[in-house]
């Protein structure tokens, strides 16, 4: 079986990998200024996506130009999630190198859909595909590859322990070669109930004490995880951004049975104030004592930028940041100099500013605990910023492991 690594081998961003010239799994981009497609030059036969994030979905359009209609295969959340993404980024960039489709590839790839559940086996290029829930986001999978004689299995990005929207993932189908996310490689987490504990007690002090809180989160699976611990401990909220489609989005009929309990989210739902951001309401809800969850979660956009400098003069406020912060955006900025620029300014930060490890990935214990059951495989590690540091020490421990560079072909 040969791999060429077209993205997200030795970084994390673009995520795409082509099995034997013919099927692709993912074809992501990377948000960043500027930002990065897949490498080479890929025409296949057929498409199977692991999971609805912008790094491993958002390059997809462009495989629908010209002739090329391949079938794309996913869960149907992902289906619905990456469509989301493809109309925001036609919004927001279309026309420009941002945005490297146009709304008829966007169209063609409605057509070319085909819906998958865990655990259901279908045929993609000739091989036997097979979806295991990978306990990263709503609709996120491991996907199995089979030729015959070898199974490849493509972790996708997976999360080991359990979240308010998922479950973590149970699932170890044997293979021959794993393909493997090592996004967290190099940390050791807290188990997530303590952060969650500190987390739902520190907004408490903050309402207590009269503040608001802003708590900037990524729209899908964080603003939601966060809604979900605000009800949970009786925390009023409002949601502001793209997070409020996207909760929406999984609460259809058909996304439903993908999440660990849809009454929770529907009553988070219900618990929170939808914000449609007209007539000044988002200054006049930043006056507020309150709990505000929005977009963007690493303050490089969204309703957060009209939220924090409403905030940021009283000291009894509150900036609670919710995911990891690529260094160079303003969430960064923040943590590391108590100013961010927002908006073409740069503001002093006078409110609190606290950070909360809620990844929905593997920290470096779970991806040792789930790569256990393959000692026999053949590993690739990918996805991670320091991927030939993690495959060392693997190796060093036994295994056959390797981490590919963006472009390589390799041959199993």
């Amino acid at each position: 079986m040969k791999l060429e690594f077209c993205g997200g081998a030795g970084e994390i961003g673009r995520s795409a990998i082509l099995v034997d010239d013919s099927l692709l799994l993912d074809f992501g981009m990377d948000s960043g200024n500027p930002p990065a497609f897949p490498v080479g030059d890929v025409d296949p036969d057929a498409v199977v996506v692991s999971h609805g994030h912008l790094d491993h979905v958002g390059s997809l359009p462009t495989l629908l130009s010209g002739d090329a209609r391949p079938p794309v295969h996913w869960t149907p959340p992902t289906y619905d999630l990456a469509m989301v993404l493809a109309r925001d980024t036609l919004e927001l960039h279309g026309g420009t190198y941002n945005c490297p489709f146009t709304e008829a590839e966007l169209a063609r790839l409605t057509q070319v859909s085909e819906t998958h559940g865990y655990g259901e086996p279908f045929t993609a290029a000739g091989y036997e595909v097979t979806f295991f829930d990978a306990g990263h986001i709503p609709g996120s999978a491991h996907v199995l590859v089979s030729d015959g004689d070898t199974r490849l299995l493509y972790t996708g990005d997976f999360h080991t322990e359990d979240q308010q929207l998922v479950a973590g993932t149970t699932a170890r189908p044997d293979a021959d070669i794993v393909v493997c996310e090592s996004t967290y490689a190099e940390t050791t987490r807290r188990p997530r109930a303590e952060i969650e504990r500190e987390f739902a007690e520190s907004l408490r002090t903050t309402l207590w004490e009269g503040g608001t809180v802003v708590v900037p989160a990524f729209a899908i699976g964080r603003t939601q995880e966060m809604l979900c611990l605000c009800e949970r401990h009786g925390l009023e909220c409002y949601v502001d951004g793209m997070g409020k489609r996207v909760t929406e989005l999984f609460l259809r009929p058909r996304n439903r049975g993908f999440l660990r309990d849809p009454d929770r989210l529907r009553r988070a739902k219900g618990n929170a104030r939808f914000v449609d951001g007209r007539d000044g309401q988002r200054k006049r809800i930043a006056e507020q004592n309150t709990v505000i969850v929005t977009t963007s979660g690493m303050l490089h956009g969204g309703p957060a930028m009209t939220y924090v400098p409403e905030i940021r003069t009283n000291p009894v406020n509150k900036i609670a940041l919710t995911g990891y912060q690529v260094e160079g955006t303003p969430g960064r900025e923040l943590l590391e100099t108590g100013s961010a620029e927002i908006d073409g300014r740069v503001m002093p930060i006078s409110a609190r500013v606290e950070a909360y490890d809620f990844s929905a990935h593997a920290d470096r214990a779970g991806l040792e605990s789930f790569l256990e059951s393959y000692r026999d495989a053949t590993i690739a590690v990918v996805h991670g910023d320091r991927c030939a540091a993690f495959a060392a020490a693997l190796a060093d421990d036994g295994y056959a492991a390797t981490a590919p560079s963006l472009g390589d072909v390799v041959r199993y």
